[in-house]
């Protein structure tokens, strides 16, 4: 797959630059499904590496306007994983404990340890965006200088969300960041769709309407936001989302690459032990020839 969805350090993001849909990677639907178990197989075993290891974590966040596929690029790309290695974490609208705490606090609680890939459905990012989006949240927080119409707010909430995935990686935890790019037109056919369909009614409701209606404030937001927060060890991808099959085969591929670049391991026994495993299979062979 030739399409580059990653926003390099410093680049200005404009998101009419950026496809919500590209030329499909696939000639079928059967043949989406094959491609995409060949990475669900290749990540499963990256994972195993990653678990048995125990060297570094892998946090891997996913942000995007509602009905843009994030529940299904996870349950689809995360497929094969061991669950014993993963945790996948959603973030609501944050507690009258969690405001009375910095923004970074309720996240941070929920990271990776070494060995895991974590999974953030949402995450501190919202602290950019939807609080940016609707100022009453971020006075809900009751701090001194919170004025939501201070440019200096959002721009020390990126320097602490850049120092934070900084440390992050300094302490062996990879951050991939993944924004699903939908199109305000492929979110009203699938609002419909969840209208239409009995088995998907509990999915939508008025609250969804009345936020597509902040369409461009969000879409301003995320443009500053990717812009501000896109480093060199926590790139952002802009992923085309108007196809979820797309989708979940860029989300995939550019998972399964990053693991491969850790050149993970099994960890290698030492001699002693070694010598041991040895002399247990002996004495295993020959209980079998005793028998």
């Amino acid at each position: 797959m030739s399409f580059d969805p990653r926003v390099r350090p410093g680049d200005r993001v404009r998101l009419r630059d950026w496809p919500t849909r590209i030329d499909a990677p696939y000639r079928s639907k059967t043949h989406a499904d094959e491609l995409l178990q060949a990475q669900v197989a290749k990540l499963s075993a990256l994972q195993n590496r990653l678990y048995a290891s125990g060297s570094c974590a892998v946090l891997i966040i996913f942000q995007a306007m509602d009905a843009a596929g994030k529940d299904g690029a996870i349950s689809h790309v995360m497929s094969g994983v061991n669950p014993q290695g993963c945790q996948v974490t959603s973030f609501k609208h944050p507690s009258a404990d969690e405001q009375l705490h910095d923004f970074l606090w309720r996240t941070t609680r929920c990271l990776p340890e070494r060995g895991q890939i974590g999974i953030f459905n949402r995450s501190y990012y919202e602290e950019v965006l939807i609080a940016r989006v609707h100022p009453e949240i971020l006075g809900a927080e009751g701090l001194p200088d919170s004025n939501p119409g201070a440019r200096h707010v959002w721009r020390h909430r990126y320097r602490s969300i850049n120092d934070l995935e900084r440390h992050l990686h300094r302490n062996a935890t990879h951050v991939l960041k993944f924004f699903l790019h939908l199109s305000k037109e492929e979110q009203r056919l699938r609002f419909i769709d969840r209208i239409d369909d009995p088995a998907k009614n509990w999915k939508f409701s008025e609250a969804d309407i009345t936020e597509r209606g902040y369409w461009g404030e969000y879409r301003r937001a995320y443009e500053a936001c990717l812009s501000a927060t896109s480093s060199a060890n926590a790139a952002w991808h802009v992923v085309p989302a108007d196809d979820k099959r797309t989708a979940r085969l860029i989300v995939a591929q550019t998972i399964v690459d990053h693991l491969e670049s850790l050149d993970l391991s099994y960890p290698a026994p030492d001699p002693a032990h070694l010598k041991e495993l040895r002399a247990i299979r002996a004495r295993l062979v020959a209980e079998a020839k005793g028998g």
